[in-house]
């Protein structure tokens, strides 16, 4: 049981904090609610334009990442569709250069054309490299277009297409700061060998002094229910055939969401899961698949991959799968079966959380989604999760008019 406790400062910053002794270590993790889902569709790849932005120095610290150094400290960040992240471990008597730190990069970052230039041309040459130059780079850009039509999950964290950074000014990225990353946007999640009254003491003196800030209504449009079967087909200088598949699922608040993720571990999770077993081992249809879920705050996407083996057609891939499919929507999952995925699930919750970086990862995010003391339920979530669930949601799902496929052939 992971014991939580929670201060708000007028500004609307919250902060959860969770003491862990058995580490000299403390973690500040600041999670702002504004991803890829946020933006503007002629104004994409924001989000994580400003994952590099913030460590490009702040109104009164021009360099972030010296005096994190100077006090043995590490950081980094992430951006996905739905929020950015952003975090720092120090030794706990140095503790409170984290606090400084990110606080002042909330007031204000240093807003300049050599900072955003500097910036920009990173994030351009990313996405060349990760997307345009590499073997299936443009797969989430095709598939998430496929799939959505109307809410901005159709584009990828990266963004669009470059054009879209490369002409961004300097107003526009100014503008987006304001609006999203303030006090009342965030959530301070501190962990580790720190007690709460000392948490709270330097939170009210490092980010108490932030104003509010007037954060725009979250407007997204609803996805409309697919109603047939979508298909695309590419072809690109790429060593062999890939198909993707990408079926609708719900919300990550919806009671059905641990019934999808157990579906994908059932079905692609280790040597004995069904699709590395049967399609892998015995039939040697396919060298590589996986099955995973999206996990975003929306409807999200449970996902198929695989490259089919030498001489087996994309269609002959594609009917294989289905095939596994059916098997799941007919015949119900075993209790042995299902117990082996609970069980993996409940170890890797357990070591997971031994981490005091990991539990102030997953603190910010619960609190997000609902309250940090949901990140000691999951694993009842999971273990609730029955065969009769699983047989449903996945009637549900695996139907050609929820599914969109992208055959991915490879050319000379």
């Amino acid at each position: 049981m992971i014991e939580v406790n929670h201060h708000t400062l007028d500004n609307g910053l919250r902060v959860v904090h969770h003491e862990d002794k058995s580490t000299q270590m403390v973690a500040l993790n600041l999670l702002y609610d504004v991803g890829a889902r946020d933006e503007d569709p002629d104004h994409t790849g924001f989000a994580h334009l400003f994952e590099h932005l913030m460590f490009g120095g702040s109104v009164n610290v021009p360099d972030y990442d010296t005096p994190v150094q100077n006090a043995g400290g590490e950081n980094n960040a992430w951006t996905n569709n739905d929020i950015t992240n952003y975090y720092i471990t120090l030794p706990h008597q140095n503790v409170e250069t984290g606090f400084w730190l990110e606080s002042d990069r909330m007031l204000s970052l240093d807003f300049n054309p050599r900072s955003l230039e500097v910036q920009r041309q990173v994030v351009i040459e990313e996405f060349k490299q990760r997307n345009l130059n590499q073997p299936y780079g443009d797969v989430s850009h095709l598939i998430r277009e496929l799939a959505y039509k109307q809410h901005p999950y159709r584009w990828p964290t990266i963004g669009k297409e470059i054009n879209h950074i490369a002409n961004a000014t300097l107003e526009e990225v100014r503008t987006f700061f304001y609006h999203y990353y303030a006090p009342n946007n965030a959530i301070l999640a501190v962990t580790g060998h720190i007690p709460f009254e000392e948490t709270t003491r330097l939170a009210e003196k490092w980010f108490g002094p932030i104003p509010r800030r007037e954060i725009p209504p979250r407007k997204l449009p609803k996805e409309e229910r697919q109603t047939a079967l979508r298909r695309k087909t590419v072809e690109r200088k790429v060593p062999v055939d890939a198909i993707y598949m990408a079926f609708h699922m719900c919300d990550r608040l919806h009671p059905d969401y641990h019934a999808f993720d157990m579906i994908t571990d059932i079905l692609s999770n280790g040597r004995s899961s069904r699709f590395v077993r049967s399609l892998i081992q015995d039939k040697k249809l396919f060298t590589s698949i996986d099955a995973f879920i999206s996990g975003s705050i929306d409807e999200g996407l449970l996902q198929i991959t695989g490259k089919p083996a030498s001489g087996i057609s994309l269609e002959q891939a594609e009917e294989a799968i289905w095939d596994e499919l059916e098997r799941i929507k007919r015949v119900p999952v075993d209790e042995h079966e299902l117990e082996k995925v609970k069980n993996r699930y409940e170890s890797e919750q357990i070591f997971n959380n031994m981490n005091y970086l990991n539990v102030a990862n997953n603190l910010a995010f619960f609190e997000l989604t609902g309250k940090a003391e949901d990140i000691n339920d999951e694993v009842r979530k999971y273990r609730s999760v029955t065969s009769g669930q699983i047989q449903n949601v996945a009637t549900r799902c695996f139907v050609p008019e929820n599914c969109s496929i992208l055959y991915y052939k490879a050319i000379e």
